[in-house]
C-alpha cells in the first residue's frame, strides 16, 4: 500500500527510479541483452525473422498509429478553431500534454539526443551476430555507430507513448485501452529485438524515459499548470482565436 501511495504521489521520482533501476540492471547483467537477442539469431540466416513480410508490416503499424493519434489531436484543435463557440472535442490541456510528452520523450530525448550521439551499435552490427563492432553497455558513448544508433529504441518509445495516450482516455475506456495497448507495445518492441534492431535494454530504458517524460509534462500541464496553461485559459484562447479567424474570413469575403 505504501508503494502504491508513493507511486501515485511521486510519479516523477518513481519514473526516475525506473530509469535508474533499468539502467543499473543492464549494466550489472549485460549478458541478458546478448542472450535474448541470440534467441532470434542463426549463424546461417542471421536475424531471419526480419525477412517475414507480416512482421515487417506489423512494425510499420506503429508509425501509422502514432500518425493517426497526432492527426486526431491536432484535428481537435482545428475543429475548435472552425467552431469557436462550441467546446473542443478533446480538452486542449490533454492535447498539449500528449503532444508535449511526445516531443520531449520520443522525439527530443530519444531520437534527437540519445540515438544521434550515444553511438551504441545495434545487435546486427556486433561481432557476435555477424558484424564488426563490440557489444557496448547502456549509457556508454562510443563512435562505433555514427547515426540512428541502437540506444535507445525509438519505436519502443513511440509505442509506449500510445500507452500514455490510452491512459488519457475517458474513464470508461481507459483501463481496457491501456491493457490492449500494453500488449501491442510488447509485441512491437519484441519485433525489433527479433529483427536484430535493438537490445532488450534499448527497449526497456526507452519505455522508462517515455514514462518519465509523461510524468514531467503531466505535472506541468495537468497537475500544476501556470495560469495561461490551464484548460480554461487554453479553451478561451482558442475560442478568441477562432472568432478572430472567422472575422477575418468574413471581412475577406465582403471585399
Amino acid at each position: 500500500m505504501r508503494l502504491v501511495n508513493f507511486v501515485k504521489t511521486n510519479p516523477i521520482a518513481t519514473s526516475l527510479l525506473l530509469v535508474a533501476v533499468a539502467s543499473g540492471f543492464f549494466l550489472l547483467f549485460p549478458g541478458v541483452d546478448i542472450a535474448l537477442s541470440d534467441l532470434f539469431y542463426s549463424q546461417r540466416r542471421g536475424f531471419w525473422l526480419k525477412r517475414n513480410d507480416f512482421l515487417g508490416l506489423f512494425r510499420r503499424s506503429n508509425d501509422i498509429l502514432n500518425t493517426i493519434v497526432v492527426v486526431v489531436l491536432l484535428g481537435s484543435l482545428a475543429v475548435k478553431l472552425a467552431r469557436p463557440d462550441k467546446p473542443s472535442p478533446i480538452r486542449p490541456s490533454v492535447v498539449v500534454y500528449l503532444i508535449s510528452t511526445a516531443l520531449l520523450g520520443p522525439v527530443l530525448i530519444v531520437n534527437v539526443i540519445l540515438k544521434a550521439y550515444w553511438g551504441r551499435p545495434r545487435p546486427v552490427q556486433i561481432e557476435m551476430f555477424g558484424g564488426d563492432a563490440p557489444y557496448v553497455e547502456v549509457w556508454r558513448i562510443t563512435d562505433w555507430c555514427e547515426q540512428n544508433c541502437s540506444f535507445v529504441a525509438g519505436e519502443g518509445a513511440a509505442a509506449m507513448w500510445l500507452v500514455i495516450v490510452a491512459m488519457a482516455l475517458p474513464r470508461p475506456y481507459r483501463v481496457p485501452a491501456t491493457l490492449l495497448t500494453l500488449v501491442y507495445v510488447f509485441l512491437v518492441s519484441f519485433n525489433r529485438i527479433a529483427f536484430g534492431g535493438h537490445f532488450l535494454s534499448d527497449v526497456v530504458i526507452a519505455f522508462a524515459l517515455t514514462v518519465l517524460s509523461a510524468a514531467v509534462m503531466h505535472r506541468i500541464v495537468i497537475e500544476q499548470p501556470p495560469k495561461w496553461l490551464t484548460n480554461e485559459a487554453l479553451e478561451a484562447g482558442l475560442t478568441e482565436f477562432g472568432r478572430s479567424l472567422r472575422g477575418r474570413r468574413a471581412g475577406a469575403g465582403a471585399r
